[in-house]
């Protein structure tokens, strides 16, 4: 009777571990899609502000379209990374579109008008809020992948992630050109 106690308690303390396993795994996966949610949501408000940014330019900036083209290009193109999840594509696009909007802020720099626009300083305030709330949301979203691919990774919870299929999520990772300063002589000549 004793051994039958001990036998079931061991294999209580066994299934307890096992689901305290798998549901920190399950909280830890879902909080990846919770922190890529974030970033989508500030990436589509962004997306949001261009076109208003891009037209109250238009009105100012007669000979620089292909700036503003080159910006509303990277737009679609986080856009269609976002939309298809592809965290890789992302950076890529992100890299494009930031260089873009930095262009065109730099350019309006040459337009005392268009610097002088309530518009104009409204949408680039909001913009540059934005891209710091996604710097932020993106470390934020990082961290979170960084320790669900841990969990997935370390004994025993390996055993259990690989059962139920857990899966190491993708790091928002950026090349070293894209981590680099932003060379401000070649975007105020336009090379």
């Amino acid at each position: 009777m004793v051994a039958f106690v001990v036998i079931l308690a061991l294999a209580v303390v066994a299934i307890a571990y096992v689901v305290g396993i798998y549901n920190g795994l399950v909280n830890l996966r879902e909080n990846v899609k919770v922190a890529w949610a974030n970033i989508d949501v500030l990436l589509k408000q962004r997306h949001d502000e261009l076109p208003k940014l891009v037209e109250t330019c238009k009105r100012y900036m007669q000979f620089e379209q292909e700036t503003l083209e080159k910006v509303m290009r990277a737009r679609a193109s986080v856009s269609q990374a976002s939309t298809a999840g592809d965290v890789a594509a992302v950076g890529a696009a992100e890299q494009q579109l930031r260089a873009g909007v930095g262009r065109l802020f730099a350019v309006a720099e040459n337009y005392p008008q268009l610097k002088a626009d309530e518009t104009f300083k409204q949408l680039q305030n909001r913009i540059t809020a934005l891209e710091e709330s996604i710097a932020d949301r993106r470390e934020f979203y990082n961290d979170q992948v960084n320790l669900n691919n841990i969990r997935v990774k370390v004994f025993p919870d390996v055993m259990i992630a690989q059962r139920f299929g857990f899966q190491p999520a993708q790091l928002l990772n950026f090349t070293a050109d894209e981590k680099r300063d932003v060379d401000m002589d070649a975007l105020f000549s336009g090379t």
